[in-house]
């Protein structure tokens, strides 16, 4: 590994630069340029390139992401305790649909093998998805899915796995409350992913609040209703029924429904559809200075792949694009796309408000760890993750994607809740990049880890499955790791390539967003 002391400076009007030399750099180390660092500073952490008097802006990606709380020489490290954070941009004048890119040559002749539904959706996975409507289901369901998974998968090796939509909502919640449409949709539009091929199959307990029936109201399994006059009846296993005598009855009956929906499932097969089939969910966790260097931009390029290709890509986690808001009003496809923005960003703006909370609680130990000194950085690291395309839809939380193209999912920034909401979506692959690093996974769908540092994907060898920081080692650009991240989606989409995260099982629970009141 070079041992010369590098540092990476993402605009000429920058102030600072992070050290790139894994470990970090002692005091006195000295870069080509003469800056002689003054004490020792982490790798992924900012460095003063020229003295910074107190109350001066502090500037990295051409923004302003602090103002010294007091003098800073060049050669320093400048850390968290040295800003004030800026105050959060206004929503009101913002620049509205105003940049129009050039359209971008169409991409074309890609294709995966994948799973094609009733309604027109394509699956990456073949799973039966069995729906929860109440926690207090999921002991139960989980040992009848044991069973499933010993006695009955191995008789249909078409389907890939069978998972419980497991969650925490269900009862005990303000259930008409205004907000309480969130977690319902979420759970409802979750049942009915690409990668489920339509077959619904519920267990309820019987006295739950979100009951079967509305939870799947008429109408809103297209795939079944399609298949008669009507409308189908909801395959539902209560366990409160009064045909269940004991535990095993329980049991039983799961596992007899269960072989309904897998019979069905294992007649399907992959076949060869256009790139534009993906749906992919993109987003950071674990996140570090080199995540808006390395991994998020090599996402930015592929993202601009995929929309080329004719696919949908989901961006999301407001807080930690809230601070760019104005980059995003001004690339929404239309007035009416960047009013949206505006709306989403007010309303979980209420929503901290209502915490008594702000926008600085997002930023945790690690990302500071990583070098990113609050949520102002942090946001231009993240954002970038959109690439450039003209963002042509927004979707609040827990909704359907209405058609293609380049969406701001509003969610939450927590991975596990973002995740969730972006399957609602629709989602069929999930690309996930981390520079603190983590073992997330989804049962649902397949997700691709990206690490932005080498020495992450190094030790974590067995857990990423690709390392963007052969960028800021200067063996690939962006743009190849952006390539090489397009292939590797085809790849895993076909089934061809399981990603580290399927192949251990490493599976994240569901956590349904309620912003409604628990009772």
């Amino acid at each position: 590994m070079n041992s010369t002391p590098r540092r990476i400076r993402m605009h000429e009007a920058d102030n600072v630069a992070i050290v790139a030399n894994d470990g970090g750099l002692a005091e006195g180390a000295a870069f080509e340029d003469g800056l002689v660092l003054r004490e020792r500073v982490p790798q992924g952490h900012k460095v003063a390139l020229a003295d910074i008097p107190s109350g001066s802006e502090v500037r990295r990606y051409d923004v302003v992401i602090g103002r010294a709380l007091k003098d800073i020489r060049a050669g320093s490290w400048v850390h968290e305790r040295l800003l004030a954070m800026p105050d959060a941009a206004g929503l009101e004048g913002l620049p509205m649909a105003t940049v129009k890119p050039a359209a971008q040559e169409p991409l074309e002749g890609y294709t995966f093998e994948g799973f094609r539904n009733a309604d027109g959706s394509v699956g990456t996975r073949n799973i039966l998805a069995i729906t929860q409507t109440v926690q207090c289901v999921a002991g139960v369901t989980e040992f009848a899915l044991e069973r499933i998974r010993k006695e009955l998968l191995p008789r249909y090796p078409n389907v890939d796995d069978v998972v419980a939509l497991e969650h925490g909502y269900g009862c005990g919640v303000a259930i008409d409350a205004p907000d309480a449409v969130v977690p319902i949709r979420t759970l409802r539009n979750i049942s009915l992913n690409p990668n489920f091929g339509g077959e619904v199959m519920v267990v309820s307990l019987g006295c739950e609040k979100l009951q079967p029936e509305r939870l799947l109201p008429p109408g809103t399994i297209p795939l079944i209703d399609q298949r008669q006059e009507g409308n189908a009846a909801l395959d539902v296993v209560r366990l409160q029924d009064d045909a269940h005598v004991g535990f095993m009855s329980m049991v039983e009956s799961i596992m007899r429904q269960a072989e309904v929906h897998l019979k069905k499932l294992n007649a399907r097969r992959r076949e060869t559809v256009p790139a534009s089939e993906l749906v992919v969910g993109v987003q950071c966790g674990g996140s570090d200075a080199f995540s808006g260097v390395t991994a998020n931009p090599a996402v930015g390029y592929c993202t601009d792949l995929l929309v080329r290709a004719g696919a949908t890509v989901m961006f999301s986690e407001t807080t930690e694009v809230r601070d760019g808001v104005a980059q995003l009003t001004a690339r929404a496809s239309t007035p009416e796309v960047a009013q949206a923005i505006v709306r989403e960003m007010a309303w979980y703006d209420a929503y901290l408000q209502r915490g008594s909370v702000d926008r600085s609680a997002n930023t945790t130990p690690g990302n500071k760890a990583g070098g990113l000194s609050n949520i102002v950085e942090k946001a231009m690291g993240s954002i970038v993750k959109s690439g450039s395309a003209p963002i042509s839809g927004v979707l609040s939380p827990g909704e359907k994607l209405p058609h293609k193209g380049l969406f701001y999912a509003a969610t939450p920034a927590s991975d596990f809740i973002c995740g969730t909401l972006q399957l609602a979506a629709g989602m069929n692959l999930h690309v996930f990049t981390t520079g603190r690093g983590t073992p997330y996974g989804l049962a649902e769908v397949p997700v691709i880890k990206v690490a932005t540092r080498s020495d992450l994907a190094r030790r974590w060898h067995d857990l990423m499955d690709l390392n963007a920081g052969v960028i800021a080692d200067g063996e690939a650009t962006i743009e190849d790791v952006g390539w090489q991240l397009f292939r590797l989606m085809l790849d895993v989409a076909s089934g061809r390539r399981k990603t580290w995260a399927e192949q251990w099982k490493l599976h994240n629970a569901l956590v349904l967003f309620n912003p409604a009141p628990v009772t």
